[in-house]
């Protein structure tokens, strides 16, 4: 693979392409953006730090989806995040147009790539990808469990004084309120997690990561980009050394879970083919409670937009 196309030159989207170029995974990075001149900026302002942080991988900036031929992935960030007084419905709408316009331009110029779906609502928008480019469902997919549950070691880690590296987790379910931390398979160095935290500590921080993103909307203004872009850039970076590793991922299921025909967050084992497996893990009861309220939650949200005439 020598391609990837991120689409969106906002903070995700360039932080994403930045961080890829410094893993020097691919001979090329394009950057597109419909403000081509930011997309043009950004990606030269990278290219221009390769010699100090000494990477090889070009950036290219560009509003034409010609330079985007052949790309082995794609990376969807565009989209607009929700305004005040938007509704969830004005929302869908809006970025729904958007992604399908990205997924069709971009199956005009490359036959069979990988599409990593990062714009929001995502569970929805990995959806609207799927059903727009035509791809396998292995080859088309959403970036969210990856950036939730390093939410979720990051605040473990900070509570427990330890590496986030040493810190294993597992999340399933939608991309939002509803998501689904596992603490059954949450480890420290291998060992359970319970056995070195409170569980009402442990429960506190669950409900902290649920509600990780609107944390740092509150905080800063704006959505959060170091993390998801990076998430996203790990994703990549799996397909392209055909790493085979586990993440969860927001994915089409049809039948696993007892979900069928729809994409939702599940651990997964990516590698040079996108999708390589859906690994099915054995809830309780509770989990599987848990799990089937979140799919309630984004079945809600794909009815608004089948409703849609877009």
């Amino acid at each position: 693979m020598s391609k990837v196309t991120v689409v969106g030159a906002g903070n995700v989207g360039a932080t994403c392409a930045n961080v890829l170029a410094h893993k020097d995974l691919v001979n090329e990075v394009v950057l597109l953006d419909i403000k081509g001149d930011m997309a043009r900026g950004k990606a030269l302002d990278s290219w221009q730090q390769a010699p100090i942080d000494y990477y090889s991988t070009r950036l290219i900036g560009t509003e034409d989806y010609a330079a985007t031929a052949d790309s082995d992935i794609v990376v969807i960030t565009a989209g607009i995040p929700r305004k005040p007084g938007m509704s969830r419905d004005d929302l869908i709408a809006t970025n729904a147009k958007i992604v399908n316009m990205v997924s069709s331009s971009i199956m005009e110029h490359s036959k069979n790539p990988i599409i990593i779906v990062v714009s929001n609502p995502l569970d929805v928008m990995t959806y609207a990808a799927y059903k727009a480019s035509g791809l396998d469902a292995s080859r088309v997919f959403g970036m969210a469990g990856i950036l939730d549950t390093a939410r979720y070691r990051a605040f473990l880690s900070t509570e427990l004084n330890v590496s986030p590296k040493d810190i294993q987790a597992v999340l399933m379910g939608g991309h939002g309120d509803t998501m689904v931390p596992l603490p059954r398979y949450t480890t420290v160095a291998g060992i359970p997690v319970l056995e070195l935290i409170d569980k009402d500590k442990l429960d506190a921080i669950v409900e902290r990561t649920k509600v990780g993103g609107g944390e740092l909307v509150k905080l800063m203004g704006t959505s959060a980009w170091y993390a998801p872009g990076a998430a996203a850039a790990q994703m990549v970076e799996s397909i392209v050394r055909d790493e085979q590793r586990i993440f969860p991922c927001c994915v089409r299921l049809d039948g696993q879970y007892g979900i069928n025909d729809m994409f939702l967050g599940a651990p997964v084992k990516l590698g040079k083919n996108g999708i390589e497996q859906i690994i099915e893990l054995q809830l309780n009861e509770d989990e599987k409670a848990l799990l089937t309220e979140s799919a309630q939650h984004v079945r809600s949200v794909m009815d608004v937009f089948e409703k849609m005439d877009i």
